[in-house]
């Protein structure tokens, strides 16, 4: 009679975690486990059995001597070396672990490509009230026809009940509140020719995440807009002057997305901002929902959760951002030199598309750490069903803020074709990451965007 019982609380869970929102907001009772065996954003608390993942002790919230904000983040591990590095020679010892994208880069490049293995350290950290509205969101966050509401400065599903929870974690991830970059992102081709694609300045804002809001301000005033951002193209030469403002919304309905075109003189709306539509903001190599891993709608798939795993991800990334970017760029992906993969858990999310939606990706399957609500890698699937593309994200550690967030630097590896991507690059940029006081809301407004038009 016991197995029988835990056989239908095994179907039960599975079909909970499947289920796309159905199952919401968690009890008093259940939400009390973020004061005691997880931490305050959901994870396991303690580490694992081996000792390989520690124990959580409150992440990294002290900046290095001599840090002043919008300069360069040092690496805060710089003195430690690989505890091993995976190759295509030893990846079987080590095959549970990995990702099937980085079993395909491992295969296709034995030579060149290779999986740092570092030690693990749980920089994970946010400030105290954004810990007490994850708190709160535990129990009053819902999905509605796949709209966030009642969420509102911090994590909305700290005990996530479903794959598209997890994917909504994600999306509202703590990232500080306001911030400014000057990024660049590079194309490679699948002869090793590098090709600059964008040099901008950005600004970002999370509404989501002001400090002295509230739910209700939130949903009235703020008008539901998660996030915002403005970039202004520098270059290369041919899209100089090019901008983008967007505003990413709690209801996908409302998202809005604007581009000033100089060629054409004037701001245009984008009258699809979402998807497998090529992002402007990348010179369309980049789709808009492969920005930071995943960006975009979730109702275009169908979420399950396949479970939580240990594994090599990218992770407290600081030392990729050290050298020029000459240095990090090789011809087929990113120099192993300059890469740190750690051992941490993660949520393994699948993704295919959902009845009556198309996509050019068939079937994704996302890896979301546990600690930040990340999604550091992805494997894409095509519509024959070929393993197509690898996505990443960098997460840096910025005690400062605190936080360990990948806030403007992906990528992804095209398996089949060769060719790749990375966007976010601020190796050669004079402000890496500058937090900024609030913007003022009309920052980010076509007509800012129009009024700062110079070609």
């Amino acid at each position: 009679m016991r197995e029988v019982t835990l056989l239908r609380a095994t179907v039960l869970a599975a079909m909970m975690l499947s289920a796309g929102g159905a199952y919401a907001a968690v009890s008093a009772g259940e939400a009390a486990k973020l004061k005691g065996e997880l931490t305050p954003f959901g994870a396991e608390k303690a580490g694992n059995k081996d000792g390989s993942i520690p124990a959580w002790s409150g992440g990294s919230t002290k900046p290095s001597a001599g840090f002043k904000n919008g300069g360069r983040r040092p690496d805060p591990f710089a003195d430690e070396k690989p505890l091993f590095v995976i190759t295509a020679d030893n990846m079987a010892q080590y095959n549970d672990k990995l990702t099937d994208g980085l079993k395909a880069m491992l295969k296709k490049y034995p030579k060149t490509f290779k999986v740092p293995v570092y030690q693990t350290h749980r920089t994970a950290a946010a400030p105290q009230w954004v810990y007490e509205n994850t708190l709160d969101n535990a129990t009053r966050a819902k999905l509605v026809n796949h709209k966030l509401t009642g969420a509102y400065g911090g994590i909305p599903f700290p005990i996530p009940k479903s794959g598209e929870e997890i994917m909504w974690n994600h999306l509202s991830r703590w990232r500080g509140s306001s911030f400014h970059v000057d990024v660049r992102g590079m194309q490679t081709t699948a002869d090793g020719k590098h090709v600059p694609t964008v040099f901008a300045s950005g600004d970002f804002q999370m509404p989501y995440y002001f400090k002295d809001g509230s739910l209700d301000k939130f949903e009235k005033d703020n008008q539901g807009v998660m996030w915002s951002i403005r970039l202004l193209n520098y270059g290369p030469a041919i899209r100089a002057g090019e901008s983008i403002v967007g505003r990413e919304n709690i209801d996908p309905d409302k998202a809005q997305v604007w581009v000033y075109m100089t060629g054409q003189r004037r701001v245009r709306k984008l009258p699809n901002a979402c998807c497998d539509t090529p992002t402007p903001a990348s010179a369309g190599i980049s789709l808009f929902d492969q920005t930071d891993v995943f960006n975009g709608r979730t109702d275009r798939f169908s979420w399950k959760v396949l479970g939580k795993k240990e594994m090599y991800i990218p992770y407290n990334a600081n030392r990729m951002f050290q050298r020029p970017i000459s240095k990090v760029l090789l011809d087929n992906h990113l120099n192993p030199e300059d890469q740190r993969f750690e051992l941490h858990r993660v949520w393994v999310v699948e993704a295919t598309v959902a009845p009556g939606k198309r996509h050019l990706a068939s079937k994704r399957r996302y890896y979301v750490d546990e600690d930040t609500w990340n999604a550091v890698l992805a494997d894409h699937w095509d519509g024959n069903g070929q393993l197509w593309q690898m996505g990443f994200s960098l997460p840096i550690s910025m005690p400062d803020i605190p936080a360990t967030v990948s806030p403007q630097s992906f990528g992804f590896y095209d398996l089949l074709s060769g060719a790749w991507y990375v966007d976010g690059l601020t190796n050669d940029s004079k402000e890496q990451y500058k937090v900024m006081p609030v913007y003022s809301d009309t920052t980010f407004t076509p007509e800012a965007m129009a009024g700062e038009g110079v070609r």
